[in-house]
């Protein structure tokens, strides 16, 4: 209900205004988007906290009573494009970038403009909303909104607002002014491009995710956007991270006030460089692997084949520790998919041609894994075998390493791909996502922000199409495709592609995956059903560009109690000691044994 929504906003954004206020950050400017604007003009002291709740109170009030009804839509256009096409009974909403509109009101045109924006291959999205805002259908509860304005006490701003209205400051609020800003679009990229033309590079959101900062980008490519909060994730550790981010790019942070009731203290630093001096072996005269989850390549003396080696931790790599199954952070296996591929092309193979998952890797926490991706020697055909193991660091020698996959490196042929130059896919109907990260924590694949990935999905018969993308904090330098991006294609097959998969299933065995473009941070998806365990993929760039391909990919459902059986948990000695009393020694001895004819 919007009535509560609008002042849980409020009152979400003005605390974290005061929070960071309290740390000695003072922004330059503020800029607020629809019900944030209100925030910003009272933080800015233009009105007290009685009247700015009192005027979100009777904003949110009045909307809620107004018929339900009406649509708004995300469209992938320009203002100039879209301007010419609106009846009367629909508005601009929003100008979130340069392509980024949205607009509002009757919901038959609303959804004719959108399919006509749909037929030219351009994404459009349909919000989730009570009302359409910023729209005609706003007009009824204009007069009495006004009434209540102009009840309100107004001073002049102490910081700068940049108004919703002209993307400029704002001179003085009024009512009249409130009313326009219900009826009128929000012209965020204006006020972004105001800002970044007059040096602003450091923006900070405050609200309860980062949905402003991913939109940002598009109207000042060098800024810094800082979410305080993100869905999904610790309030406080974003909190702290996101104050951190800002020091560093130059904002101004009492740091003895952040400390104050901790205990904590500030310390000076030394006076003279540190003098770094390493106690390990060096691994620099060693071939680099190339890779940000391996370190070294070795060679190996005989037979053509190589040793790669890295170490994983969910420190080391903290997005693992988004990928949760069954409550234990699992190596998804996109990422022995990725490292494959890697392998593969050290030696001239551009095709997996098989890769199967044997045993899973866990990477328990606080602890380290090693590393080896072994290739051995081409047989006649090209064709090399693989090997992916891990054992803990610091385990006993006489531990065996564990090997979690097997596969075959091959050298392929060009082949076609299917073509999604053509977005959304056009004849497909769209296909709800917004339960499905829900139904699959459900079925114990619980993932966090890094792994869901999956945005947008269409179904055309037995072809479903999918939209997934990185969150913009992970890096994709080095990888040939981000094992979170490709793992975040893969959850399309939870859409009810395949018969049980809601019971929750695991990557058991890929066959023919190819690289055909790296550094993909959002992907277009084509997956088909191949029998009843089994799809095939094609991810293509965002202009259809072919990205990868997987011919097949069999998945099948985990089992909770077999992880916990990790293959490295020999049993070791325990030394316990005796508490006093007296020690008694046993009478006889009986050994244990297991071997042929033994029961």
């Amino acid at each position: 209900r919007t009535e509560n929504a609008q002042i849980a906003l409020f009152a979400v954004e003005v605390a974290l205004f005061r929070l960071l206020e309290s740390w000695g950050m003072r922004p330059d400017f503020l800029l607020g988007h629809s019900i944030g604007e209100l925030v910003a003009a009272h933080v800015a002291g233009a009105m007290s906290l009685q009247d700015a709740t009192h005027l979100v109170a009777a904003r949110g009030r009045l909307m809620q009573a107004l018929p339900a009804g009406g649509a708004m839509v995300a469209l992938q256009a320009t203002e100039t494009e879209v301007a010419p096409l609106l009846p009367a009974t629909i508005s601009i909403a929003a100008v979130n970038g340069p392509q980024a509109i949205v607009i509002s009101g009757d919901e038959t045109a609303v959804t004719e403009i959108s399919a006509h924006f749909t037929t030219q291959g351009r994404k459009t999205r349909r919000l989730r909303v009570s009302h359409a805002f910023h729209s005609p259908l706003m007009e009824p509860m204009l007069a009495d909104f006004h009434r209540i304005a102009e009840t309100i006490t107004y001073h002049p701003p102490a910081i700068p607002v940049i108004s919703n209205l002209t993307g400029e400051p704002v001179t003085g609020f009024t009512a009249d002014y409130w009313v326009r800003h219900v009826r009128e679009a929000v012209r965020f990229t204006d006020g972004l491009t105001y800002l970044h033309s007059h040096g602003v590079k450091t923006f900070i959101e405050l609200g309860p995710d980062g949905v402003l900062s991913a939109m940002g980008h598009d109207s000042a490519e060098e800024g810094l956007f800082v979410p305080v909060l993100r869905k999904d994730r610790s309030e406080t550790e974003n909190l702290v991270t996101a104050l951190a981010r800002a020091f560093v790019a130059g904002a101004k942070v009492d740091w003895k006030a952040y400390q104050a009731g901790s205990g904590g203290k500030l310390v000076d630093l030394p006076t003279y460089p540190f003098e770094h001096r390493h106690y390990w072996l060096s691994s620099k005269s060693a071939p680099s692997a190339g890779h940000p989850l391996l370190d070294v390549t070795t060679p190996l003396a005989e037979g053509d084949g190589m040793v790669m080696t890295g170490r994983l931790s969910a420190g080391a790599q903290p997005w693992f520790a988004d990928h949760l199954v069954a409550g234990l952070t699992v190596v998804p296996a996109t990422a022995l998919a990725e490292l494959s591929l890697h392998a593969g092309e050290q030696v001239g193979c551009d095709t997996l041609d098989e890769l199967v998952v044997e045993v899973p890797l866990l990477l328990p926490e606080a602890r380290t894994r090693l590393l080896q991706v072994s290739v051995g020697a081409p047989d006649g055909t090209g064709r090399r075998p693989l090997g992916v193991f891990s054992r803990e660091e610091g385990a006993s020698e006489d531990l065996p390493w564990t090997r979690h996959a097997r596969g075959t490196l091959a050298v392929g042929g060009a082949e076609e791909t299917a073509d999604l130059t053509a977005w959304p896919p056009p004849g497909a109907a769209e296909v709800d996502v917004d339960g499905l990260y829900d139904d699959m924590a459900a079925a114990g694949l619980d993932y966090g922000p890094a792994f869901r990935g999956l945005r947008a999905a269409w179904r055309d018969g037995d072809r479903l199409y999918a939209e997934v993308a990185l969150p913009e904090e992970l890096d994709v330098a080095g990888f040939g495709i981000h094992p979170a991006l490709l793992d975040a294609a893969l959850h399309a097959a939870g859409l009810g592609l395949l018969p049980g998969t809601e019971q929750g299933r695991l990557p058991f065995a890929f066959d023919r995956v190819r690289l055909h473009r790296t550094g993909a941070r959002s992907s277009r998806v084509l997956m088909t059903p191949e029998g009843a365990d089994a799809v095939s993929l094609v991810l293509a760039g965002d202009t259809g560009e072919p990205v990868a391909t997987i011919g097949r990919l069999a998945l099948r459902p985990f089992a909770p109690e077999r992880l916990r059986e990790t293959p490295d948990s020999l049993f070791r000695v325990g030394w316990v000691p005796v508490v006093g009393g007296e020690v008694v020694v046993p009478g006889a001895v009986v050994r244990v044994g297991v071997g042929r004819g033994e029961g």
